[in-house]
């Protein structure tokens, strides 16, 4: 009888700590930079203070694809992210162009398995500004030197036909170039059936265009089709997430800038007349804006100008202009 009621007594301990064991941990929607924008995509804005891109996370069923490599050190922090949001491994990594903030981390996703591609002007682009590019950041930037390469790792797949499409076990994925407007290579992620535009630097949210190897003529344009996807998603390069407004904006801008340049220009106005330019860049000038696309202008405005003019002066594209090795 005693060990009877031994065995029920253990039973009854065992019943017990059962009901009061912790239930199973559930992964997190997002972290503190991870942000959820609907079931399987997650959007993080990039480190200003490190020079880091935005990156998307898409769940395409059998795996995940990253849009932007990053910088390395972006990279990893995002690799730290996902661990805390889903165990599924990264399987492609999209660069929406050559930029270093946004591909130079190439060589960290392969390492770790995963596929790197983009449209093909990417990886011309590559090959005209490379390796002067990654040997100049490997100087300044101690995450780029750690990858131990003597320039940067190109997409392994490219494509120049699109719309290219990734028919992902859970869903369809539209890769796009609508023409040169940041750069000859821009790329952009349109996800159908969700309405989201990832856009790359060819439309950010913010004062962050970079006109150093733009076609700031063409850049209204490349946004105008953009739109016509009518996106009501909008995961910038640079800056906060939004709606249709994002594209507008940065569409609104272009024009305006290209208006008033070409409007002096026309007058014969010569460049010192609307800019002054220190050390080859604008640093003032005297053309303003509406307050329509006052989001947009900030401490590159200066050189954004001088970049429009010097367009119509050479009646080519700004990275034309620069040229590359």
């Amino acid at each position: 009888m005693r060990t009877l009621l031994a065995m029920v007594a253990l039973l009854g301990l065992g019943l017990a700590w059962t009901c009061t064991a912790p239930p199973p941990v559930e992964l997190a929607a997002e972290t503190d930079t991870l942000k959820l924008v609907t079931e399987g995509i997650w959007f993080r804005m990039g480190e200003r203070d490190q020079g880091h891109c935005n990156n998307v996370v898409i769940d395409i069923g059998e795996g995940l694809l990253v849009v932007d490599a990053n910088f390395p050190s972006g990279a990893h922090a995002l690799m730290e992210d996902l661990k805390q949001v889903t165990d599924k491994p990264v399987k492609f990594v999209f660069d929406t162009h050559h930029h270093g903030d946004h591909a130079y981390a190439n060589a960290v996703w392969t390492r770790n398995g995963a596929t790197t591609l983009a449209y093909v002007g990417v990886k011309e682009e590559m090959a005209r500004y490379e390796p002067a590019g990654w040997q100049a950041a490997a100087e300044r930037r101690p995450d780029v030197a750690a990858i131990g390469a003597d320039t940067a790792e190109p997409p392994m797949e490219t494509f120049d036909v699109v719309p290219h499409v990734l028919e992902g076990a859970s869903r369809r994925v539209e890769f796009h170039h609508f023409g040169w407007a940041h750069t000859r290579g821009d790329g952009m992620v349109f996800l159908p059936d969700e309405g989201i535009l990832c856009t790359g630097d060819a439309i950010v949210n913010g004062p962050f265009n970079f006109t150093g190897h733009a076609n700031t003529g063409n850049w209204p344009n490349v946004v105008s089709q953009a739109q016509a996807l009518n996106a009501t998603t909008i995961l910038p390069g640079h800056g906060p997430r939004g709606g249709p407004e994002i594209a507008a904006g940065q569409r609104q801008f272009f024009e305006e800038l290209n208006a008033s340049v070409e409007a002096a220009f026309d007058e014969g106005k010569k460049l010192e007349d609307i800019v002054t330019v220190e050390e080859g860049a604008g640093v003032a000038t005297v053309v303003e804006l509406s307050d329509d696309v006052s989001n947009w202008v900030g401490n590159r405005f200066a050189e954004q100008v001088r970049v429009r003019y010097a367009e119509l002066s050479e009646g080519k594209p700004h990275g034309e202009i620069v040229g590359g090795p």
